[in-house]
């Protein structure tokens, strides 16, 4: 199992071709982070490799992941049960945080250019990292609404919403060539540090004291719904490619937004910018996605023993590892130019256990499965699934290391910024 190899010669070769496009519309990452950031990465010596930035930023997300799960393991703060205090110094500490990795994740490129040592790895290495650390930044605010107001089955639905937001702008980059990086990931970052900051300030209480009349947790969710369809624009825009008076009709609420969704994937089809793939294979990303969803619904509602709600912090980062999973073998398919699974091994086994969950043993004479069984399944697909998913993550890092001639966390001397083919990589 240590062995295999994931990168096939297709892949590699795609590596080697490679050339990094994206467009920047946020005018706040433009004008306010972008000019910030330039000034930080003066501070970063230039013996530290880009990628050592990349991981540093992660790992203050899994920190505040185990910080205040430590605390609040079962979202039970915000609920006001007895026993169950965050203390307000971890919340600070984890807003700091948050605004610490996001400013590392916006320098790691910039290391990149500055020291020459820009290679796919590098956006490979962030992206992939970004896809996991989604799930750990959206557990944090959980613990600020509590289960209360914030019941297991919202948590799925809102979790989903954020996984959408994460892939959707991949999935348009599998198919025009361009990663449009998303407006709202500024505010986004600004406002979850701002968030567990005040929290930490004021207390977490703050956050399920109703205004006017309903509670914050209403109002986060409507704006992340909201937000969410604005920004999905890769599958709204095919949808306005097909069906120009739909496009006419959303335009005249939501002006500006679809324009530029409009712009990318319906140009690069009408321009011949784009891949050019037939309806089946441009969707081909969103199977496994969908998959996910699907499966990990099913079990949700069907579960004997209501597992989500028994446990949601390990039912989310099941789906989350799945995800991660997912998302990194995309991205992988579109920085090498080659064909996206249209499944992914991880569903199977997840499909195999909730089928197991769900079925109904009663009806052929056997005991219904109990809740200690339920969640001894839930805990062994969370062992089995993130150790298959950081062998994946090691082994595609090991495979670009070996073939370009690099390693991951160190800079080598004299190690040149250009790619084979002697042109320049661009990483934002």
């Amino acid at each position: 199992m240590w062995s295999k190899k994931y990168l096939s010669a297709d892949h590699l070769a795609g590596f080697d071709k490679y050339k990094y496009t994206c467009v920047d519309t946020s005018w706040f990452s433009s004008y306010i982070m972008h000019p910030f950031w330039n000034w930080i990465v003066k501070f970063v010596p230039p013996y530290v490799a880009p990628n050592l930035i990349t991981f540093s930023g992660f790992m203050l997300t899994v920190f505040n992941y185990i910080l205040i799960g430590y605390y609040d393991y079962y979202f039970h703060v915000a609920n006001g049960t007895e026993g169950y205090v965050i203390p307000r110094w971890v919340l600070i500490v984890a807003g700091i945080n948050v605004f610490v990795a996001y400013t590392l994740d916006g320098i790691d490129g910039k290391q990149a250019r500055k020291t020459g040592t820009s290679t796919p790895l590098g956006e490979l290495f962030d992206h992939g990292l970004d896809s996991y650390s989604s799930i750990f930044i959206m557990i944090y605010l959980f613990s600020l609404f509590g289960t209360n107001d914030l019941p297991a089955v919202r948590m799925h639905f809102i979790t989903y919403c954020v996984y959408l937001n994460f892939y959707l702008t991949h999935f348009e980059k599998y198919n025009t060539n361009v990663l449009f990086l998303p407006y709202a990931y500024d505010y986004v970052m600004w406002s979850c540090s701002f968030t567990l900051l005040i929290a930490g300030i004021f207390g977490p209480k703050l956050f399920v004291t109703p205004i006017f009349g309903i509670t914050p947790t209403v109002y986060v969710e409507l704006i992340m719904y909201v937000s969410g369809s604005l920004t999905s624009h890769p599958v709204i825009a095919w949808n306005i490619y097909k069906y120009d008076m739909k496009y006419k009709l959303l335009s005249t609420f939501f002006g500006y937004p679809l324009k530029l969704m409009q712009q990318f994937i319906c140009r690069s089809y009408r321009d011949k910018t784009g891949k050019m793939r037939p309806m089946i294979e441009l969707f081909r990303p969103l199977y496994p996605v969908f998959g996910l969803f699907a499966v990990s619904t099913i079990w949700l509602f069907l579960s004997p023993n209501d597992i989500m709600a028994v446990d949601p912090r390990m039912f989310i980062m099941v789906t989350g590892t799945i995800f991660s999973n997912i998302s990194c073998r995309l991205i992988v398919a579109q920085m090498s130019d080659t064909r996206t699974d249209g499944w992914n091994s991880q569903l199977w086994i997840y499909l195999f256990a909730v089928l197991i969950c769900i079925f109904p043993f009663p009806l052929f004479g056997y005991q219904r499965l109990t809740l200690v069984v339920e969640k001894y399944i839930l805990y062994t697909l969370v062992g089995i699934l993130s150790i298959q998913h950081f062998h994946y993550g090691y082994s595609v890092v090991s495979e670009m290391c070996q073939h370009f001639g690099i390693k991951c966390f160190t800079i080598k001397p004299k190690q040149s910024a250009r790619d084979k083919n002697g042109e320049a990589m661009q990483f934002v």
